[in-house]
């Protein structure tokens, strides 16, 4: 035997397996980002449409752990309940049986003239989509030439006895089991495991009862990068792993005494050759036989353990409590920003309109202190505004550096407009919070400072104002948090509300202004930078709106 020559072989055609399974992910991710944004949007409480949905989504991303992140993070935003996203997370086994589903066509020798028609698509291609079908197909050659390398470099092994020893050691489902739940791990992909287990079939390596019981252990391999995942995140990631790790151990459990009958099964529905016999009929059928059998234990297990979604919801809640909420949060964290979903940027992009909304929660929180600080409460809240302003240079910056890493990714024409635009709005959102930290709290400390009369009238008519520049900062955060252009026009619409409420202020300073009165002249110029300062902040609302516009409304005159 030659060592070296089988084990480049071995490697190389892994490598190329792998690599052709990454590049026709990536591709279908880019096509199909926006869509999987769109079915993930109009989830409902049903809990077989949620497990369809799962499958849907987890056989374009091919990774049900990103399936996972994707789910916890609408559990963050209170977009849906820990029960509700169990049967997302039961449907995504379903999904990463594509990859074995493929495989087990077995067409090899198109594998090279899939890769020409797949880089020639790539390269003459100028539109993007075409680009992306094309990065598709070459993926798809690359998966197949990868198989028929590893099949040629382990032809020698089939006169190996040590090999065949092992391999007949693996028939024993509790050894098998383990061996696959390891390699899963490691490679971090229960497709790439079932994937190579249809490729050794397909050379007669292996029996079906053998593929079945170590496609059985890649489901259990599998959540190791769930877990990971988890690792530092909040409880609702926690738990989300968790039901994804008891969800596939129950399911193996379950079947761990019928692997005869789901074989007995898989024959019944897949396709017979009796014109073959030996090796050649066992290599012939069973690639096709272990891939079925790996999509119905799935599927079954899902659809039985649907009815129990609840009480996996009530195991993992007991498993993983609420722990109490720190008195006094000095550091801010983000909630959404996954670096799962970084390959994804349409998944990614809507992870940062989530943070923006994080975001716009403790800029609202300061405009909403900021009011009674100046007007009752005094220094020390002053102060409190001052520090949720740092919260807020922290939050911005973490934003910032996640985007910087989408930029990284390739983006579609539309991507890359959304990407603009949500990164001014994330400016912008930051500079209100400067302007309340920097320009009105300064104001506040004057006023206070110097105990500046402020009239009964004049705190009812500033009140107002700042009343009106929380609608607009509100309405501004939820028409980028939500993509609502209807939030987006109330803040348009607030303009003639803030002049006239900013004449209103500037009338009445006018009738109590008298020369003589050196505190009514300090508290004249202490509110008309107020007004200019709350005008500022509904300007800059104003920007973040428009960016939620059509053109044509965008940039219509006031």
């Amino acid at each position: 035997m030659n060592w070296f020559e089988m084990g480049m072989g071995l490697f190389g055609g892994l490598a190329l397996f792998l690599f052709g399974m990454d590049q026709m992910a990536d591709a279908l991710k880019a096509v199909a980002g926006e869509r999987i944004r769109t079915i993930l949007a109009r989830l409902t409480s049903d809990r077989f449409r949620a497990a369809i949905t799962g499958a849907l989504v987890t056989a374009v991303i091919q990774s049900s752990s990103v399936t996972t992140v994707l789910v916890v993070g609408f559990i963050s935003a209170g977009l849906m309940t820990l029960t509700q996203s169990i049967g997302i997370i039961m449907g995504a086994n379903i999904g990463t049986t594509v990859t074995a589903q493929i495989v087990a066509f077995k067409i090899t020798r198109l594998s090279l003239l899939i890769v020409a028609v797949g880089f020639g698509t790539l390269f003459f291609a100028r539109q993007d989509r075409p680009k992306y079908y094309g990065s598709m197909l070459l993926g798809l050659g690359l998966v197949f030439f990868g198989m028929a390398t590893m099949s040629e470099a382990m032809t020698p092994l089939r006169d190996y006895p040590p090999f065949l020893d092992t391999l007949r050691a693996m028939q024993n489902p509790l050894l098998a089991i383990p061996v696959a739940a390891i390699f899963t791990a490691i490679v971090q992909s229960s497709s790439a495991t079932t994937g190579i287990v249809v490729v050794m079939a397909s050379q007669g390596f292996l029996t079906l009862p053998t593929g079945i019981a170590l496609a059985l252990g890649a489901n259990i391999g599998t959540c190791v990068t769930a877990l990971l995942a988890s690792i530092g995140k909040p409880r609702e990631a926690v738990r989300a792993a968790l039901v994804h790790v008891l969800f596939n151990v129950f399911g193996v459990l379950l079947w761990l005494g019928f692997i005869e009958q789901l074989a007995a099964f898989s024959t019944w529905l897949s396709p017979t050759h009796p014109g073959l016999h030996g090796v050649a009929r066992l290599a012939a059928e069973t690639p096709r036989q272990i891939a079925n059998a790996n999509t119905a234990f799935n599927a079954v297990n899902t659809f039985l353990f649907l009815g129990f979604t609840g009480a996996f919801a009530r195991i993992v809640t007991w498993l993983v409590p609420d722990r109490p909420e720190e008195e006094e949060m000095l550091i801010v964290r983000p909630r959404y920003l996954d670096e799962e979903l970084l390959e994804t940027p349409a998944l990614a992009l809507e992870r940062v309109r989530l943070e923006f909304g994080h975001l716009g929660k403790l800029v609202q929180g300061m405009l909403d202190e900021v009011k009674p600080g100046i007007l009752e409460k005094g220094i020390p809240h002053l102060e409190d505004i001052v520090r949720m302003d740092d919260q807020v240079d922290i939050l911005h910056a973490r934003i910032l550096e996640y985007m910087g890493q989408i930029r990284k990714q390739t983006l579609t024409e539309s991507e890359s407009a959304e990407f603009l635009k949500l990164m001014s709005a994330t400016d912008s959102l930051e500079s209100i919070g400067d302007v309340i930290e920097t320009n009105i709290t300064t104001l506040g400390y004057r006023i206070l400072d110097k105990n500046l009369p402020v009239s009964e009238s004049m705190k009812s008519a500033l009140s107002g104002l700042f009343d009106t520049a929380c609608r607009a900062v509100d309405n501004a955060v939820r028409a980028v948090r939500d993509n609502d252009q209807r939030a987006a026009q109330e803040v348009l619409a607030l303009r003639e509300e803030i002049n006239r409420t900013i004449n209103h202020v500037l009338e009445h300073q006018a009738r109590k202004l008298r020369a003589a009165d050196s505190l009514r002249l300090e508290l004249f110029r202490v509110e008309m930078e107020m007004t200019e300062s709350v005008k500022h902040i509904y300007t800059l609302a104003k920007r973040i709106a428009r960016l939620m516009l059509p053109d044509e409304l965008a940039k219509q005159p006031e």
